[in-house]
C-alpha cells in the first residue's frame, strides 16, 4: 500500500468523527429563535430564557423531544448567565434595550417553572449593576463577576460581588485580574473560573476584537485571585462555560476574525493543568448556554454568525461520557 493511500485511509477513518459526539436532534416543535439568551436545566427539562426582544420561555422535554412555550419575561432581558436556585431560574446581571446602548437591569428577575410565572427579586446595589457578566453559585451564595456597564459602548469592569439569597446581603469582593464581558463563569473544586469574553468598546470601534485569552481563578477559601498559566487556546466571547468532572469546558463563541460563530469545544483539566480539544459542535453558535440532564449535555439556539444573525432554532446533544 502506498504512503499516499495509507494517509488517505487514515483521513477517511478520522474525518467522520470530527463531530460524531454531537447529535443535532429532531424535535417536536422548536424554540422561539433568539440569541444572547440563557439555556439551563431545572429538574428534568431545559429552559431557553430571554434573548433580544421580549420572548416566551421555550421549554425542552428530552423525554418526549418536545418544545413548548411558557410565559414571556416582563421586560427584554439579554446578555446574562442564568442560575438555577431552589427549582427556579434566577437572572442576575442582565442587559435590556437595543444595541449598542443597552442598560443594565437593576434588579434580579426570577422565573418559576412550576408556576410558569416571572417575578422581580432583590435589587442589585446602586452603582454595581451590569450585564454580560459571569454568574455562579457556591455554598449558598451567588457570585456576580466582571461584565459591562454601558451596553456595547464600553464600561467593561473587573468587579466581583457576592449575594446571599437567604439574608439579602451583598458583598463587594476583590476585583478580578482582568476586566471582561460577554463570557460565563464556572465553579470547580472550590474555585471560580472566568473563561472567555472580551473588552467591548463600540465607542472605539472595538466591539469584537479585544478578546481576553487569560483565565482568572478565584479561590473561595482564601478570597484571592490568580491567573492560569495557560490561556484559553481559542480566545472568544459570547461563549458558554461550565464545569463537568475535572474539567472546565468552553463551548462556542464569536470573534472579530471569523464571520461564523465558533464551534470549538475546549476543556481545561484541573488535574493535568492543561487544555485539550473536545469534539466541536455541529454548528457554531454564541449567546446561549448548556443544560445537563441524565448524563446528556444539550445546547440550543444562539446566533450562527458573529453578531445577531442568523438566530438558530436547533438543539445539539452529546453524552456526558465524552466530557469526563
Amino acid at each position: 500500500m502506498t504512503k499516499f493511500l495509507k494517509s488517505s485511509l487514515l483521513l477517511l477513518a478520522f474525518a467522520p468523527f470530527a463531530h460524531a459526539e454531537w447529535e443535532t436532534l429532531q424535535t417536536n416543535g422548536e424554540p422561539v429563535a433568539r440569541h444572547e439568551a440563557g439555556f439551563i436545566d431545572v429538574a428534568d427539562k431545559a429552559y431557553l430564557v430571554g434573548g433580544r426582544r421580549i420572548n416566551p420561555v421555550s421549554i425542552y422535554d428530552p423525554a418526549t423531544k418536545t418544545w413548548t412555550q411558557g410565559a414571556p419575561s416582563p421586560i427584554e432581558i439579554h446578555h446574562f448567565q442564568p442560575l438555577a436556585y431552589k427549582g427556579e431560574i434566577w437572572v442576575v446581571g442582565a442587559m435590556t434595550g437595543r444595541y449598542p446602548r443597552e442598560t443594565p437591569v437593576e434588579k434580579i428577575l426570577i422565573y418559576n417553572p412550576e408556576k410558569d410565572a416571572w417575578r422581580w427579586g432583590p435589587a442589585i446595589p446602586e452603582g454595581r449593576a451590569r450585564g454580560g457578566a459571569g454568574v455562579s453559585f457556591y455554598q449558598g451564595k451567588i457570585y456576580l463577576s466582571a461584565g459591562i456597564t454601558r451596553g456595547h459602548m464600553g464600561g467593561f469592569i473587573p468587579w466581583h460581588d457576592s449575594f446571599d439569597p437567604e439574608t439579602g446581603e451583598w458583598e463587594q469582593l476583590p476585583d478580578a485580574p482582568h476586566a471582561r464581558d460577554h463570557f460565563q463563569s464556572a465553579v470547580l473544586d472550590g474555585k471560580l473560573y472566568l473563561a472567555g469574553g472580551r473588552q467591548t468598546s463600540r465607542e472605539t470601534d472595538e466591539v469584537f476584537s479585544r478578546t481576553v485569552a487569560a483565565v482568572d481563578v478565584y479561590d473561595f477559601a482564601t478570597q484571592t485571585w490568580t491567573t492560569l498559566g495557560k490561556d484559553l487556546p481559542t480566545p472568544r466571547a459570547g461563549n458558554t462555560t461550565f464545569s463537568f468532572g475535572h474539567k472546565v469546558i468552553v463551548i462556542g463563541g464569536e470573534t472579530g476574525h471569523s464571520d461564523t460563530a465558533h464551534a470549538e469545544v475546549e476543556a481545561y483539566d484541573v488535574d493535568a493543568k492543561d487544555w485539550t480539544a473536545l469534539p466541536s459542535l455541529n454548528r457554531g453558535r454564541h449567546g446561549t448556554g448548556v443544560a445537563i440532564i441524565d448524563c446528556t449535555i444539550y445546547t440550543a439556539s444562539g446566533s450562527g454568525n458573529r453578531g445577531g444573525k442568523p438566530e438558530l432554532t436547533d438543539i445539539e446533544a452529546a453524552s456526558c461520557e465524552h466530557f469526563k
